[in-house]
């Protein structure tokens, strides 16, 4: 049984309180504040695992709700109409071959651009309020930019009490030089999602005068690549913004919401102070912040950057899960300088990971996890280590399959 690691929770009216810039009203509410600050930095800083909760965001509970069950929807359609929906109607795209159907995840993306001045962010997309009724995709290009919007605007307003209380790391003016993030409406396939796509591609295919031969196993077999999702990795921008998971269970082409089966949103991280693999619980409808590498090279090590997977139950086969992603990046011309960044005390070259609960072996993270001190070197631009990350993890000689 994996332990559960209860992400600690930020209020967002807290948060603005901490950013306000008024002198709290009595003694009592400046030491709830202290306390406050010291639970960030420990759960974001070096004695941490790099990441927290965040809840009461005003229509954050509402947009989940109206944006995660499409991911499901949508990656279950034929090509055709699914590039008709994402890119004709709502300008989305994608940056995994949905065209695959043994892949386990699909992926559904937009770029999203702001700009800020001082205390105000402005959001050049045009913010829309959630419809009522209609079809099943009528409101999804205005519900996934309002929901990446208030991620975006999270994530600087996270930005800017990082650098207050670390006192000064240019994470926030970073993000505004960047002016952009990337949206991601993910849905993590079940086995029974893969055999119901490969059958709809397999029928396309005979139409078509072609035959398919399918690699998907029965459901009797074990297979254990799909013990996890997604691999063990770091991301490497400034912050990741996520909603708390929705699982779905299926029957056929239809499935039903449902409670996680093990009470926690099979995020699985590293601890490195403690080493140890942690299931991470957050409330539902709360968002979860994770550290970037370029967050922790910014602030000389201060923060630290979450590994994590995304594992699943082997032997649920119709159980999906479908999230929704922000991240918040620097400019790809900001250049990185790592000559007082402290290597030695930031590796965590003993660190143990499980690569699947049928495996019996387990691997040290730099096994899995390309070292920082070997993707980025002194003066890279982010654009530069962005190269360098995704070629140490998934290029030819990489230690990760890519099979998105």
């Amino acid at each position: 049984m994996e332990e559960i690691f209860d992400l600690y929770k930020l209020q967002y009216s807290d948060l603005m309180a901490l950013l306000s810039g008024q002198p709290p009203e009595s003694t009592e509410e400046t030491e709830r504040l202290r306390l406050i600050s010291d639970s960030v930095m420990q759960n974001l800083g070096r004695s941490g695992a790099g990441l927290l909760s965040v809840g009461g965001v005003p229509k954050a509970e509402a947009l989940r709700r109206a944006l995660l069950p499409t991911a499901r929807k949508l990656a279950l359609l034929n090509n055709d109409d699914r590039k008709r929906i994402l890119k004709q109607e709502h300008n989305l795209g994608s940056d995994v071959p949905l065209k695959n159907p043994e892949r386990t995840v699909s992926s559904f993306a937009k770029q999203m651009k702001y700009n800020g001045d001082g205390d105000e962010i402005d959001f050049r997309n045009e913010r829309r309020e959630i419809g009522d009724g209609g079809g099943d995709f009528d409101h999804l290009g205005s519900t996934f930019g309002e929901l990446g919007f208030r991620m975006m605007e999270l994530g600087i307003y996270l930005a800017r009490a990082c650098d207050k209380l670390i006192g000064g790391c240019d994470l926030e003016q970073s993000l505004l030089q960047s002016g952009t993030a990337k949206g991601r409406l993910i849905h993590y396939h079940s086995v029974a999602d893969n055999k119901l796509i490969t059958q709809g591609a397999s029928r396309s295919r005979i139409r078509h005068g072609r035959t398919c031969k399918t690699n998907v196993k029965e459901e009797e077999e074990e297979d254990s690549e799909l013990e996890l999702w997604q691999q063990w990795h770091y991301d490497y921008g400034i912050f990741t913004i996520l909603t708390s998971p929705m699982f779905m269970v299926s029957n056929g082409i239809n499935a039903e919401e449902s409670e996680s089966p093990l009470g926690h949103m099979h995020l699985r991280v590293y601890h490195p102070t403690t080493n140890r693999l942690l299931m991470a619980r957050a409330s539902e409808g709360s968002f979860i912040v994770q550290v970037g590498e370029s967050a922790e090279v910014l602030s000389k090590g201060r923060l630290r950057a979450t590994l994590h997977s995304v594992c699943r139950l082997a032997k649920m086969d119709n159980l999906s899960r479908e999230t929704f992603v922000v991240f918040l990046q620097p400019s790809w011309s900001k250049k990185f300088s790592v000559l007082d960044y402290p290597f030695d005390d930031c590796d965590s070259d003993e660190g143990i990971l499980s690569v699947g609960s049928n495996r019996s072996s387990s691997l040290t993270i730099n096994e899995i996890v390309p070292p920082l001190r070997s993707r980025l070197k002194d003066g890279m631009t982010f654009a530069e280590f962005s190269r360098q990350t995704t070629k140490q993890y998934y290029g030819c000689k990489g230690m990760q399959p890519n099979k998105g």
